[in-house]
């Protein structure tokens, strides 16, 4: 299994709301294609702004570029990013799963 790692910025006020489009676009866009298994939005308080990420996990490197294309380093932006005053990485990290349990 695969991890993507995606960060942006926004200013507080925006967080709920660029979190909710984050849903409409980037967690939809992931669901929807084969070998995605599963996501989670981290976020984290900065100074001044707060910083959202993205982690998405897929069976393999092959569903990862069935999403993101074929440079799967470069990040997929939306349109609307700009409405949130996003401040988005152009780039994602990509790690192997080596261990993963959660405990409810």
């Amino acid at each position: 299994m695969f991890a993507r790692e995606w960060k942006a910025r926004t200013p507080y006020k925006h967080k709920d709301g660029f979190i909710n489009y984050l849903y409409e676009t980037g967690i939809k866009d992931t669901s929807s294609t084969k070998g995605f298994k599963g996501s989670q939005i981290l976020t984290r308080d900065l100074e001044d702004k707060v910083e959202i990420i993205l982690i998405t996990y897929w069976d393999s490197l092959e569903s990862i570029k069935a999403f993101a294309g074929e440079d799967i380093g470069i990040a997929r932006l939306y349109p609307e990013d700009e409405k949130y005053e996003l401040e988005p990485d152009t780039f994602v990290l990509h790690y192997e799963v080596v261990e993963s349990s959660f405990i409810n």
